[in-house]
């Protein structure tokens, strides 16, 4: 997931609150067992305890990832026409004259076909163009061209 401030769809955004209702609940429920004891215990005891100490830190880190940025989206607005970026809807002309509509985001959503993500290589290769613009990338096939025909809706 990018830090960058960006636009996601309603349905990312639903996926990631989700996601951070689920973190705070594991992220409680674990809490709930530090220090339950008092007793020093033994070593045994005490490597359970710093297990869950380190599960505690990777929580608060995941939970502050999330809402940054879910607070970063909100501050994004709509995606850009111009150039090609986080949000963007864009439609590409393969070689073989196929064209595609397909959205930029950062958090795949397992039911969103038409979605790319920023880390993927043609993802990756559209950032920052334009339409008109050519970009190759890496495919399992091999390297593939496509070409910008527009942003926005298809």
């Amino acid at each position: 997931m990018t830090s960058e401030a960006g636009p996601i769809s309603a349905e990312a955004r639903r996926a990631l609150e989700q996601e951070l209702a689920d973190l705070h609940a594991e992220r409680n429920a674990v809490a709930a067992t530090l220090g339950d004891t008092d007793s020093a215990g033994d070593t045994a005891d005490q490597a359970d305890e710093l297990q869950r100490a380190t599960q505690l830190d990777r929580l608060d880190a995941r939970i502050t990832q999330i809402t940054v940025r879910l607070d970063g989206a909100a501050e994004a607005g709509p995606p850009r026409t111009d150039v090609v970026g986080l949000g963007s809807t864009v439609t590409v002309r393969f070689a073989d004259g196929g064209e595609e509509a397909v959205r930029l985001g950062d958090v795949a959503e397992p039911l969103d076909q038409t979605l790319v993500t920023t880390d993927s290589p043609l993802g990756r290769a559209l950032l920052g163009r334009r339409a008109g613009d050519s970009v190759s990338y890496e495919a399992p096939d091999g390297r593939t061209t496509v070409t910008v025909q527009s942003l926005g809706a298809p």
